[in-house]
C-alpha cells in the first residue's frame, strides 16, 4: 500500500511539473498523448483506492458535481483601487511627488502590465491551494475555488520550497483572445448571443456553476502581488520572482526602472507591443518597489500612494453605422445603442457602440450609413467618437431621437438641465419593469436567487408584473414552466420569502429610487428608521443629512409622491415586508468623550478584541474622526499587532501618541456601546499591506 501511496505523488508530481511547463512556460516537456497516460493511470489508481485523493491532485480540477451559488467570504487584506493616469505628465508628477516624499533618496518603480481581467486572491495554506476569493466590492467576494481549481495555469499544488505556511497571491483571470475567439465562434454556430469582450467572458465564466463548463473555456491567470508576509524580501520584484519560482503564473512583461526616462521608455514600448500580447492589457501599474518604502508613503482615503495605472490611448477604427436601437432601462432612460459593421478593437470585433443620448446624436448630425470613428474608452466599452461626413451618401437618413417609448409607445419626457429622455410609463412598461426586479433581486438589495431569464420567463407568462408580484409567487406556480422542478422551484420561493428578513437599507436600494445608490440608502437608514418615516420627509429636512444633495433629496420626495409607488409599497407591506429598520441597523449614539472629541485617529495592524471597523465605529461613537494615512493633524494611532515598521517610526517622529489595544480601551473605558457592524468580526490586517489592481 505504501508503494502505491508513493507512486500516486509521484504522478501527482510529474503531472504538475508538465501542465507547469505547457500552461505556464508555453514549452512543453512531453507529447500530449504521453500525457494523457500519465493522467489515466492516476485517474485508475485513484479509483482503485478513493481513500487516498486529494483535493490538490490534478483529477480533481473539474468536479462532477454542480455549486448551487457561491458563498461570500472576506478579504483578509481589502482589495481597494488605484489611482488612474492618462497622459505621461501626470506618469512625472506621480514619480515627483514619490521622490519628494521620500526625501529625494533613490528608489526603485517596478513597471507591469495591467491585465484586464477578474482579479482573485488565492489562498495556499502548506503549499495547497485552499481557497480562491473574487474582489466582490473590495471587502467581500465569492468563493470560486471549486472553479478555480479548473484553471490549468494555477497550480494545486505550489513547487520548490520556502513559501510561507499561508500564502496570499492576487492577481488577474483572464480568457485568451484566441479562447475568445474560439467561443464567440462556437456560440455563433449554436445560435447563441456572443460574448461582448474577453473580460466579460472571463467574468461570466468564473462565475458559471458548473465547473465543467468553466474547465470547457479555458481561462488564464496571471498574478501581480503579495499582501502582507513580511518574512518576505522587501523587494516586490523579488517577492514576483519568489512566486515565479514557487510554480505560480508571473508576467516576464516587468522591468525595474530607476528614472523617469526608464519609466516613459517601458510606456512608450509596451504602447506598440500590447497588440501582440495573448491576453487584453489596458495599462502600465506603476509600483515603488520597496515594501518598507510603500509603507511610508501610505494610502489615500480610496488607493496606495506608492502605486499608479497608466491607462493606454483607446484605440480607433472606422466602420459603418447601419442602425440604431433605442433600448429602455430600470429607471425609463431611452439610451440609443448603434449597430456597426464589425470591426477589430483590441483584439475583439465591435458590432455595437453606445451613442449616449439625442444630444449626442445630434452633435454628429448622426445619418444611417456614415462611416464612423469607434474607439473603447477604458478598452471595455465601445464609443462613437467622430464621423466622416465628408463621405456621407446622398439621401442618407437622418438618425432621430423617438418621441414615444420604443417600448411600450408611451410619451417620452426630458427633464430641464437632463440629458435622457424617460419613459412617462413607469409602472407598465415591460423592460423597466423586468429590469427593476432584476435590480431588487440583487445580491447588494434583496438578495433573491434569479437570473435575468428566469425574471424574463415569468414575465412573459404573466406571473409577475412587478416586484410585489415575487411574494405572490408559489411552488405550483413554477412547476408549470419550463427548466423547473420541485427542488429549483422550492429554493426560489424560499429566497424570495428569507428576503423579507433583508437589512431595510439593502431593500430601499433595491426599490430603485433614482440616485438612491448603496451609501445613499445606508445614510438614509441611519436617520429614518422606515420606509413610511422616510416617505414623510422634506426636501429641506433630506438635505441636512450628510452627503445628501438636493438632487438626491428631490429624488427621494417625488418618489413617495407618486400614488403608484405609494400603492406599491403598501402592497409590499400587505405581502409582509416591514421595511423597517433592523436592531443591528440602529445608529450609534454619539456621546462626548473628552479624550476622543475632535481627535484624528489613524488605526494600523493586527486587534485581537475587535475588528478595525468595530474600532472606527467606537471612535466616531465618541466624537472621533479616522483617517487612512499618519500625518501631522494626526493625533492618535491605534497600533495593533504586525503594524509596519515605517509607519511607526512617522508617528514616533512626529510625537503622535501610540495607543496599543489595551491602552485604548482602557482610555475610553465603558463610554463606548457596544458596536454592530455588517462585517465578520475576525481581526482585519493593515492598510499597508493591501494592494488591488483594478
Amino acid at each position: 500500500m505504501e508503494r502505491i501511496e508513493e507512486h500516486i505523488e509521484e504522478l501527482r508530481r510529474a503531472i504538475a511539473q508538465h501542465e507547469h511547463a505547457y500552461y505556464v512556460l508555453s514549452s512543453p516537456t512531453i507529447s500530449d498523448y504521453d500525457f494523457d497516460q500519465l493522467v489515466k493511470e492516476l485517474e485508475a489508481l485513484e479509483q482503485q483506492h478513493p481513500e487516498l485523493v486529494t483535493p490538490d491532485s490534478p483529477t480533481q480540477r473539474v468536479g462532477s458535481d454542480s455549486t448551487e451559488g457561491f458563498v461570500q467570504v472576506a478579504h483578509r487584506y481589502p482589495m481597494l483601487s488605484l489611482g488612474n493616469t492618462y497622459s505621461y505628465e501626470e506618469v512625472e508628477a506621480f514619480y515627483q511627488r514619490v521622490e519628494k516624499e521620500l526625501g529625494g533618496k533613490r528608489f526603485t518603480i517596478d513597471a507591469e502590465l495591467k491585465y484586464d481581467g477578474l482579479s482573485i486572491s488565492l489562498i495556499y495554506e502548506q503549499g495547497r491551494l485552499t481557497q480562491a476569493i473574487t474582489r466582490g466590492d473590495g471587502t467581500m467576494g465569492d468563493d470560486v475555488t471549486k472553479n478555480v481549481r479548473t484553471i490549468r495555469s494555477i497550480p494545486l499544488r505550489l513547487q520548490g520550497t520556502g513559501w510561507p505556511d499561508e500564502l496570499e497571491m492576487r492577481g488577474e483571470i483572464l480568457l485568451p483572445f484566441a479562447e475568445f475567439d474560439r467561443i464567440n465562434a462556437a456560440r455563433a454556430a449554436e445560435g447563441l448571443p456572443l460574448f461582448a469582450n474577453p473580460r466579460n467572458a472571463a467574468s461570466g465564466t468564473l462565475k458559471q456553476l458548473d465547473p465543467e463548463v468553466v474547465a470547457e473555456r479555458r481561462l488564464d491567470a496571471y498574478f501581480y502581488y503579495v499582501p502582507a508576509h513580511p518574512e518576505l524580501p522587501d523587494s516586490h520584484y523579488e517577492r514576483l520572482e519568489l512566486c515565479r519560482s514557487w510554480g505560480l503564473k508571473v508576467s516576464h512583461a516587468i522591468q525595474q526602472c530607476t528614472s523617469l526616462e526608464a519609466i516613459l521608455e517601458f510606456l512608450d514600448r509596451w504602447e506598440v507591443a500590447r497588440h501582440q500580447a495573448p491576453v487584453a492589457t489596458d495599462g502600465v501599474v506603476l509600483k515603488v518597489d520597496s515594501i518598507a518604502e510603500q509603507e511610508e508613503l501610505g494610502y489615500t482615503a480610496k488607493s496606495p500612494r506608492w502605486a499608479i495605472a497608466y491607462k493606454f490611448a483607446a484605440e480607433q477604427a472606422k466602420t459603418t453605422l447601419r442602425s440604431v436601437d433605442f433600448q429602455v432601462g430600470r429607471t425609463g432612460a431611452v439610451t440609443p445603442v448603434a449597430n456597426l459593421d464589425a470591426v477589430s478593437l483590441s483584439g475583439t470585433q465591435v458590432r455595437r457602440a453606445s451613442l449616449h443620448n439625442a444630444d449626442f446624436i445630434a452633435s454628429f448630425d448622426l445619418h444611417l450609413g456614415d462611416q464612423v470613428f469607434v474607439e473603447k474608452g477604458g478598452e471595455i466599452i465601445p464609443k462613437i467618437v467622430g464621423v466622416a461626413s465628408e463621405e456621407r451618401q446622398p439621401g442618407a437618413a437622418l438618425v432621430l431621437f423617438p418621441s414615444h417609448c420604443p417600448a411600450c409607445g408611451a410619451p417620452l419626457h426630458r427633464s430641464e438641465g437632463e440629458a435622457a429622455y424617460y419613459c412617462t410609463n413607469q409602472m407598465g412598461c415591460p423592460p423597466q419593469q423586468t429590469a427593476r426586479i432584476e435590480h431588487y433581486a440583487g445580491r447588494k438589495a434583496a438578495d433573491i436567487r434569479i437570473g435575468e431569464e428566469t425574471i424574463a420567463l415569468l414575465f412573459e407568462h404573466g406571473l409577475v408584473k412587478n416586484i410585489a408580484d415575487l411574494y405572490r409567487l408559489s411552488v405550483e406556480d413554477l412547476l408549470g414552466l419550463p427548466g423547473f422542478q420541485q427542488r429549483s422551484a422550492s429554493r426560489l420561493v424560499e429566497s424570495i420569502a428569507a428576503s423579507k428578513e433583508r437589512p431595510l437599507r439593502a431593500l430601499l436600494f433595491g426599490l430603485g429610487i433614482r440616485f438612491v445608490g448603496e451609501t445613499v440608502a445606508k445614510t438614509l437608514v441611519r436617520y429614518y428608521p422606515s420606509v413610511d418615516a422616510l416617505s414623510k420627509a422634506s426636501v429641506e429636512e433630506l438635505t441636512q443629512l450628510p452627503d445628501i444633495g438636493k438632487v438626491i433629496a428631490q429624488s427621494v420626495v417625488d418618489f413617495f409622491a407618486s400614488e403608484d409607488n405609494c400603492r406599491f409599497i403598501a402592497e409590499l407591506h400587505a405581502l409582509g415586508l416591514a421595511l423597517q429598520r433592523l436592531p443591528e441597523e440602529e445608529p450609534l449614539e454619539v456621546k462626548a468623550h473628552a479624550e476622543i472629541e475632535g481627535k484624528s485617529f489613524v488605526i494600523s495592524g493586527v486587534f485581537t478584541q475587535h475588528s478595525r471597523e468595530e474600532y472606527k465605529q467606537m471612535i466616531e461613537s465618541l466624537g472621533g474622526k479616522n483617517s487612512s494615512s499618519i500625518s501631522s493633524k494626526t493625533d492618535y494611532v491605534l497600533a495593533g499587532a504586525n503594524m509596519g515598521p515605517a509607519k511607526l517610526a512617522k508617528a514616533e517622529q512626529l510625537g503622535i501618541t501610540i495607543l496599543s489595544e489595551k491602552d485604548f480601551l482602557e482610555l475610553i473605558g465603558s463610554a463606548a456601546p457596544t458596536p454592530s457592524v455588517d462585517e465578520p468580526t475576525t481581526a482585519a490586517s493593515p492598510v499597508e499591506d493591501l494592494f488591488p489592481l483594478t
